[in-house]
């Protein structure tokens, strides 16, 4: 009887005992789970706030303008400066940028380059273009002392502002420069005047001209940085591009009632407008013993334009024109990568 009671009380501690735990493990969970509902709700809030805050910042990017526009990237040219003949190059498109330089900012003699300015100044100071003068006699001494180059226009005879213009920028004529000069500006002197203040105007920092023709002296000079900057500013002008990429031009008289056709010196040089990826569009050349061979030109590569100034090229017999080949080299790389 003793054992018997024993063993019922021995078997209801042990109940006890589990009771006990199971109790103490409920009470565990419970106070797990709740722990996990705040936990959840917690971070659910944080996640509400932040995507509020998403949501903020996507409306104020939506509403306002970007500070700073998106361009496109430069190209990046593969080109060794010891590859372009030509001491100085300058590449950049029609916006500024540029895209491959070589001394860009040295010092140069500009040669004919000069007549991009003589050309442009007298645009802006020509009520009509179809209006006749009278080429001056006595330049022409002068001139053939100096070696300059002349359109092939006579003493004397009897042209149109814009046949000048024309005999300027296509076949570098020197006695278009000068009669431009006397009946713009009154004299020579007066009118490298306005080139110079035209120049200040467009901020060529390193340019300054002591005539309208190209002629070498010390104190005339400029970089290919402003030449780029120059014809950016002149091509925006419709005549100035009209006049610039026109490979001929022909006119009529009254010493050539048969016609004279005044043509590109750029384009003949060239064996063909094209090159791989594109095409020349216009150009200017220009040389003096200092200054070396020069050129300015407009090409478009894959659809887009944009400007090359090369200067100090030497000249070549056997190699053929050294100013052309650094042309066609230096856009053609651009073409390969753009």
């Amino acid at each position: 009887m003793k054992k018997e009671t024993k063993r019922a009380n021995s078997t209801i501690f042990w109940l006890l005992i589990m009771i006990v735990l199971l109790l103490i493990i409920a009470f565990g969970i419970t106070l797990l789970t709740k722990n996990t509902e705040t936990s959840a709700g917690s971070n659910n809030i944080e996640a509400s706030d932040n995507n509020s805050e998403s949501i903020a910042e996507s409306e104020t990017y939506e509403t306002e303008p970007s500070a700073e526009p998106e361009t496109e990237p430069l190209a990046e040219l593969n080109i060794y400066d010891s590859e372009i003949y030509s001491d100085t190059a300058l590449l950049i498109n029609l916006n500024g940028e540029i895209l491959y330089s070589k001394n860009g900012s040295k010092q140069i003699y500009p040669a004919s380059l000069t007549k991009i300015m003589t050309v442009i100044v007298a645009l802006e100071n020509i009520n009509y273009l179809d209006e006749s003068v009278v080429i001056p006699g006595d330049i022409f001494d002068y001139l053939s002392s100096e070696g300059a180059s002349t359109a092939g226009f006579s003493a004397y005879e009897s042209v149109t502002y814009r046949d000048l213009l024309y005999g300027a920028l296509l076949s570098s004529g020197a006695e278009c420069c000068l009669t431009l000069s006397a009946y713009l500006g009154g004299s020579e002197e007066m009118y490298v005047q306005m080139m110079n203040e035209k120049a200040a105007e467009l901020e060529m920092n390193n340019t300054h001209f002591t005539n309208s023709i190209g002629l070498h002296n010390y104190n005339h000079y400029s970089t290919a940085e402003d030449i780029a900057k120059l014809l950016i500013y002149a091509l925006d002008n419709e005549e100035f591009r009209e006049i610039f990429t026109s490979q001929s031009y022909y006119t009529e008289t009254d010493y050539q009632p048969y016609g004279i056709t005044l043509s590109s010196t750029m384009f003949s040089e060239l064996d063909s407008e094209y090159f791989t990826g594109g095409v020349f569009l216009g150009g200017k050349t220009g040389y003096t013993s200092e200054a070396g061979n020069c050129l300015a030109s407009l090409a478009r590569v894959n659809g887009k334009e944009y400007i090359l100034i090369t200067t100090g090229a030497e000249s070549s017999d056997y190699m053929g024109s050294l100013r052309i080949a650094d042309a066609v080299n230096i856009y053609e790389t651009l073409a390969e990568n753009t």
